[in-house]
């Protein structure tokens, strides 16, 4: 068979493509992933009790202005590989800005800080749970993100299934957040961070499988 007519024959009956397709495919699969791992939070974790008086702290705006500026940035990442040809230029410094902003807030906060309070700073009272929570509530945003992106056309397969667990574990993160007590930076850049890059393994193990075409 000649090029052409293979070409011909895979392009019948091949509609146009619907404007925004791929935001919109990714906003019903956020709103679904994320209301699957806001309903696992309540029923496993619960919103934390002062929850209406956490509104009220500038550091509890901080750390949701990190974890939904992140997952707007991995939104960003996502969107560009699940498309082949699509450059990353971007993709680097977007991820990036988020995480240096935190980085240097607690860098602030832990130099202004005396020497014993580093500790209790850095590790708060939940370090040991965090990471594994936060993973947990990023699996049904995960099949979710999964279902969006295997019905575009990703080529760099590996790459493609670490930015679905990145943008899950970030989409994980701000439901958690509604829960986590923690509020201090050097906490937050750390232990949210590694509660992100989970699933983002996970993604990037798993990517070549789940998003074949």
């Amino acid at each position: 068979m000649k090029t052409d007519d293979l070409v011909s024959m895979l392009a019948t009956g091949a509609g146009a493509v619907p404007p925004h397709g791929a935001a919109r495919r990714y906003a019903l699969a956020i709103g679904w992933g994320g209301a699957g791992a806001a309903l696992l939070m309540t029923v496993l974790l619960a919103p934390r009790h002062d929850f209406a008086i956490a509104l009220m702290l500038p550091m509890f705006w901080a750390k949701v202005a990190f974890v939904t500026s992140f997952a707007a940035a991995s939104l960003y990442a996502a969107l560009r590989l699940s498309r082949p040809g699509l450059s990353l230029a971007w993709v680097p410094g977007a991820l990036g800005a988020p995480v240096v902003a935190i980085w240097l807030l607690a860098t602030v906060v832990l130099l202004r800080a005396d020497a014993a309070q580093r500790k209790a700073l850095f590790f708060g009272d939940t370090w040991n749970s965090c990471p594994f929570l936060i993973a947990l509530l990023s699996v049904p945003v995960f099949v979710a993100v999964v279902w969006a992106m295997k019905g575009l056309a990703p080529t760099r397969l590996r790459l493609a299934g670490a930015a679905a667990g990145l943008l899950s574990g970030a989409v994980g993160t701000v439901v958690y957040s509604v829960h986590c007590p923690e509020l201090e930076a050097p906490f937050i850049g750390f232990w949210y961070l590694l509660g992100m890059l989970l699933p983002t393994a996970v993604g990037a193990l798993l990517g070549r499988r789940l998003l074949r075409w």
